[in-house]
């Protein structure tokens, strides 16, 4: 359970994840003080009911994820504080019934998404308020009819998705919805489509009537912009009453897809290829030349010439160089040594999937002006100092998925502007602080074997304006005090790790984080004033599938 002012004291908060957790019920003001959150994800946990003034102080909330619970009532009233909310997933839950007024107060809600529920009946006032709402998703669940009245209260959907229904038939004016574009109606059980059941939907562009049961289909009336009419999977018979539809379709240029399912000589054919003078009734005369009409598809670009590989002047044997992108490419060509011998102009160069091994000094000659540099799964598991030396220019640099367990001191030696470096998918036991240089930005030591970070492999001179450090998936089992002082971090991800209790002491040391994810670490207590120092920065705090018993009145 969240009790009543669980977040009184991260009143800076833009974004809070409390996935899987095992939040059965969040009580009248739990989030009071949290008037910045703009993104709240209570996905994955077992809440029922949603309570009037459940969500009571966030005033500037923009997305709210409830999907994966088991809701199954919505209280008049759980969502009037929320009248920014752009985005609200109730997806997988256990709804049956939509009552009158349910959403009231969401009057800038964008998209509502409700599939993957029970709900076979909709209150006529269900989505009154929604005066702003353009999606409306309601896929895999139990409609049987379509809700005609219930769908009048929304004036400005362009987009409804009702896929996965029970529904057998639509009749006249069944949509009546005049923003409508796109209407999702596949995987329904329908046998039968009136005419007019789209007559008030004129503006309707693409319509999927996919995977039905629908034989024949007449022309129709009402959308005067139609483009698309998805017909897959209907066991669509073939013969003179489907000229009607095909006539229909070709002056209007509406693409039809689908395919017939009979005659058995027509078989298979696709809709926009059979002509009229193919769909004959067995009964008529075989005189029908004098109907047919003028359908020569236009080819689609079928016939356009594939450019010329450009000449390049000079390029590594079995590599291939563009010499106006500038980019230079020997990706999975085997090649158990760096090759030489690139255009001097190259940018990005491409050396991924190769079997390298070993990188020694100077691998890479005539490469000043490279900005970006992948090594990607190229078995690399030394590399020796100043083996980038000249590389002046470089600012990405990728050694992801390779078995490095240490870097040298001297390793990005020569390669003054380095601001991004990928090393996730190694071996490395620790943060590699010796071989890290002044300009960096951004590193990445996912999926590695660091088990714990201490200040003295992160002196204060290795990397003194790195913001962002990604650390998820290793083995941390502990953060010391004074790990964090070597630089002004602002996002940092420790998920999947073994740590059991939050770093306290040492978020002390990161005064501008504003980004902090702990989820996936087995943190079953988290104790008072647990973000104390980082309350006035912190904006997006992620804790999922922590399996957290108690909270202490902070989160």
């Amino acid at each position: 359970m969240l009790p009543r002012g669980s977040f009184l004291h991260t009143p800076y908060l833009t974004h809070l994840s409390l996935q899987r957790c095992s939040i059965a019920k969040v009580k009248e003001g739990a989030f009071r003080g949290l008037g910045r959150v703009v993104s709240l994800n209570l996905a994955y946990n077992k809440i029922d009911i949603l309570y009037q003034e459940s969500f009571d102080g966030l005033s500037s909330l923009k997305e709210l994820h409830l999907h994966h619970n088991h809701i199954e009532e919505i209280q008049p009233g759980a969502f009037v504080q929320l009248g920014l909310l752009n985005v609200l997933a109730l997806t997988h839950n256990r709804l049956v019934y939509i009552p009158n007024m349910a959403f009231q107060g969401l009057q800038n809600m964008k998209w509502l998404r409700l599939s993957y529920n029970s709900l076979n009946n909709l209150a006529p006032e269900a989505f009154a308020g929604l005066f702003a709402l353009s999606r409306l998703s309601l896929d895999h669940n139990e409609l049987q009819f379509f809700p005609t009245q219930t769908m009048t209260r929304l004036p400005e959907v362009k987009r409804l998705e009702l896929s996965y229904n029970r529904m057998t038939y639509l009749g006249e004016g069944s949509v009546s919805m005049r923003k409508l574009t796109h209407l999702h109606l596949d995987h329904l059980s329908l046998q039968d489509l009136s005419d007019q059941a789209f007559s008030q939907a004129r503006l309707l562009s693409h319509v999927d009537l996919g995977h039905n049961q629908l034989r024949y289909l007449e022309p129709l009336t009402g959308p005067t912009k139609l483009a698309i009419l998805n017909l897959t999977g209907n066991p669509i018979y073939c013969d003179c009453h489907m000229r009607p539809l095909k006539r229909w379709a070709t002056v209007g240029g509406v693409k039809l897809l689908g395919a017939c399912a009979g005659p058995a000589h027509l078989s298979d054919e696709p809709l926009r290829t059979v002509t009229s003078s193919d769909l004959r009734c067995r009964s008529g005369a075989d005189a029908l030349k004098d109907e047919e009409e003028e359908e020569r598809e236009e080819q689609e670009g079928d016939g356009d010439i594939t450019a010329a590989p450009k000449q390049t002047v000079k390029c590594p044997l079995s590599c291939e160089c563009d010499t106006e992108a500038h980019h230079a490419t020997c990706e999975s060509r085997g090649f158990n040594k760096v090759p030489r011998g690139f255009p001097t102009r190259t940018q990005l160069l491409d050396l991924r999937g190769n079997r390298f091994h070993f990188i020694p000094t100077s691998s890479f000659p005539g490469t000043g002006r490279v900005v970006s540099l992948h090594l990607e799964f190229c078995k690399i598991h030394e590399i020796e100092g100043g083996a980038f030396q000249g590389m002046r220019n470089l600012l990405y640099l990728y050694l992801s998925d390779n078995d490095l367990t240490s870097l040298e001191p001297e390793a990005f030696a020569g390669v003054p502007k380095l601001t991004y470096l990928h090393l996730e998918g190694n071996r490395l036991t620790q943060v590699p602080g010796a071989a890290l240089l002044p300009n960096l930005f951004v590193l990445h030591l996912e999926r590695n074997a660091i088990s714990k970070l201490e200040p003295a492999g992160l002196p204060s001179s290795a990397a003194p304006t790195l913001m962002d450090l990604y650390l998820s998936n290793n083995a941390i089992s502990g953060i010391a005090k004074g790990a964090l002082s070597f630089a002004p971090i602002g996002t940092l991800h420790l998920d999947s790790n073994k740590l059991t209790e939050v770093p306290a002491d040492a978020l002390a040391d990161a005064p501008r984080l504003e980004e902090l994810n702990l989820s996936g670490n087995s943190v079953r207590w988290i104790g008072p004033r647990a973000f104390q120092h980082a309350s006035q920065s912190l904006r997006r705090l992620y804790m999922d599938r922590m399996g957290i018993e108690k909270v202490k009145e902070i989160l």
